[in-house]
């Protein structure tokens, strides 16, 4: 019997007072608040001071805008940047200071950089593999070099590939592969929350612990906000079960909690992985009615490959272990010695400097010949992703791109809208999908190359989460995404000219009156 006080089916949880104090909004409407109170105390007791004061401020906000100019940012978040020091320049400055500084995650941004530099030739790249890639697609191989700067991310032959269209089919296959496990069970997920789906498999999960199977859970900390109780990780260490919470939101102000673990992976025995965008919660099964329906899909990796999704979770798991241990855990998975293709798992940190997960998705932009077709649940782009899109349908390639229909977030939602007239105008197609919410994070192109992963457009996955993909080339799975994303198409309503005329009064204002600060969300 399960102990009560781990499992139950849990009302979801509103977001508490903590997420609320440490959000960027409640630091932003601080620090107005407080230039505010700088302006009226000048004004009230220091009348003969204003016009110092007004010479000061010139001097300053110019200073900082010069600042700008030359530090290492993107062009975008310059430019929202210089505006919110245009209108608050003491504010905005100590914000940003803030921000540049690494305040509070200094530590860990070492300690990841120690991990990544251990483990860099964990996994060496297979030199007869390298050479069958560059026969095959010498633009992949160069990208895999790319991706090695940052980290152990090596191609592999001989990895099956399956492409589940849905969290009811991942779920399904996690299962199975729980039932098997023999040695070891590793979860990362962004989202944990009691429910139909989490009680399934906690179920399993524990009583493969008590038969001996080493069983780790790795969430991130937000959960312990709005879905799950502070001390969630010693109820499942109660059960048997290693528990942590990535970056949990402590009373301490800190740049660290912009940084998110958004990755979803599953490692069973080091010989089948699972990636994508479903997490452990009901909605992801459709098994509560949120958004309308939910489209979600993944992909389950059998063979060498795994090990790399192995390596990911042992990196971040170790983040705060006093002596992290890899070696037991990477020994070689049986290979499928049928599979076509290559498969390349790779992750993308938020400390390192490396944009991976836009760089890997501008990268098939360029170099498609026929079709990008994309499904994604935000489109909040920058500058460098908006120009490759465009550019893309500029010289005749199909760009599709498939959003939800029905919002989790309105403001995102409005957002997204902003880039529809650019693209649109470029010859991008854009969907919304009428049933509900899509949070497949999918690109597929030219019946050969697709990336299925944890990795949204929007300025939060390419700038502030820890994100994880698969980059598949060649597989025989891509026939399986191309087919679900025009299965997908057909329950979509186009986006035109004439629907963004007939669009809702608050998206067509909110979108454009906040796309500045897109690149503080």
């Amino acid at each position: 019997m399960l102990s009560n006080s781990v499992f139950r089916l849990a009302r979801p949880r509103k977001k508490g007072w903590m997420h609320l104090l440490f959000s960027r909004f409640i630091l932003i409407v601080a620090l107005l608040l407080l230039q505010l109170g700088l302006a009226a105390g000048f004004f009230f007791f220091l009348r003969e001071y204003i016009p110092a004061f007004a010479v000061a401020m010139t001097v300053f906000t110019i200073g900082m805008v010069l600042y700008l100019f030359n530090c290492p940012m993107d062009v975008d978040g310059k430019l929202t940047w210089m505006f919110l020091i245009a209108v608050a320049p003491v504010g905005a400055s100590l914000l940003l200071f803030f921000t540049r500084s690494n305040t509070g995650h200094r530590r860990i941004q070492r300690r990841v950089e120690t991990l990544v530099e251990q483990t860099k030739t964990a996994i060496p790249q297979s030199p007869a593999v390298m050479e069958e890639l560059r026969a095959a697609d010498v633009n992949t191989a160069a990208l895999v070099r790319y991706l090695n700067r940052s980290g152990c991310f090596p191609a592999y032959r001989h990895t099956a590939a399956a492409y589940l269209p849905g969290g009811e089919s991942m779920l399904r296959e996690l299962l199975k592969e729980i039932d098997r496990a023999e040695r070891f069970i590793f979860l990362e997920f962004f989202i944990l929350e009691e429910g139909d789906l989490w009680g399934r498999v906690l179920r399993k999960l524990i009583e493969k612990a008590k038969a001996g199977v080493e069983v780790r859970i790795l969430y991130d900390g937000t959960c312990e906000i709005s879905r799950l109780p502070g001390n969630y990780c010693a109820l499942l260490r109660e059960q048997g079960i290693r528990a942590k919470a990535f970056a949990p939101i402590r009373p301490i102000v800190s740049s660290h909690y912009n940084y998110r673990d958004h990755r979803k992976i599953a490692v069973i025995d080091g010989r089948v992985a699972f990636t994508g965008g479903v997490n452990l919660a009901d909605e992801y099964i459709n098994g509560v009615n949120l958004f309308g329906h939910w489209k979600d899909a993944a992909v389950m990796l059998r063979g060498e490959a795994v090990k790399s999704f192995t390596l990911m979770f042992l990196q971040s798991w170790n983040i705060n272990e006093k002596e992290p241990v890899f070696a037991p855990w990477l020994e070689d998975a049986p290979e499928a010695p049928d599979a076509a293709g290559f498969v390349i798992p790779y992750g993308d940190c938020p400390l390192d400097g490396d944009l991976v997960g836009e760089t890997v998705y501008m990268d098939i932009l360029n170099r498609a010949r026929d079709y990008v077709h994309i499904m994604t649940p935000y489109l909040i782009l920058d500058g460098k992703m908006e120009s490759a899109l465009c550019y893309a349908a500029q010289r005749g390639v199909d760009v599709k791109i498939i959003l939800p229909g029905r919002p989790d977030k309105k403001l995102a939602y409005a957002l997204a809208k902003s880039h529809y007239h650019t693209l649109l105008e470029a010859g991008v197609k854009i969907y919304e999908y009428s049933p509900g919410f899509v949070h497949a994070k999918v690109v597929v192109s030219d019946a050969v190359r697709a990336v299925v992963g944890t990795i949204n457009l929007d300025y939060r996955s390419f700038y502030h989460h820890f994100e994880c993909a698969s980059y598949l080339l060649g597989t025989d799975c891509i026939a399986d995404i191309d087919e679900d994303f025009q299965e997908t198409l057909m329950q979509c309503r186009t986006v035109t000219g004439e629907t963004m005329r007939r669009e809702r009064l608050f998206y067509r204002i909110v979108g454009p009156l906040f796309k500045f600060i897109a690149p503080l969300m």
